[in-house]
């Protein structure tokens, strides 16, 4: 069974970065390249999802 993101984005960049948001509650700033093939990435450290807009209808 697998659990669902905390939250997802819908990017138009390939690149990201995140910071887990909520200010000092948050964690260090880390960037991220969403992957070509499946148009999307999770942040390690928060498990939020970025999806590419070319992808947001695949899922």
């Amino acid at each position: 069974m697998t659990q669902d993101p905390p939250e997802t984005e819908i990017v138009t960049a390939w690149r990201v970065s995140c910071d887990g948001g909520e200010g000092a509650l948050g964690h260090p700033r880390v960037w991220l390249s969403l992957n070509p093939k499946t148009g999307w990435v999770e942040c390690g450290y928060c498990d939020k999802k970025f999806i590419h807009e070319d992808f947001a209808g695949a899922e």
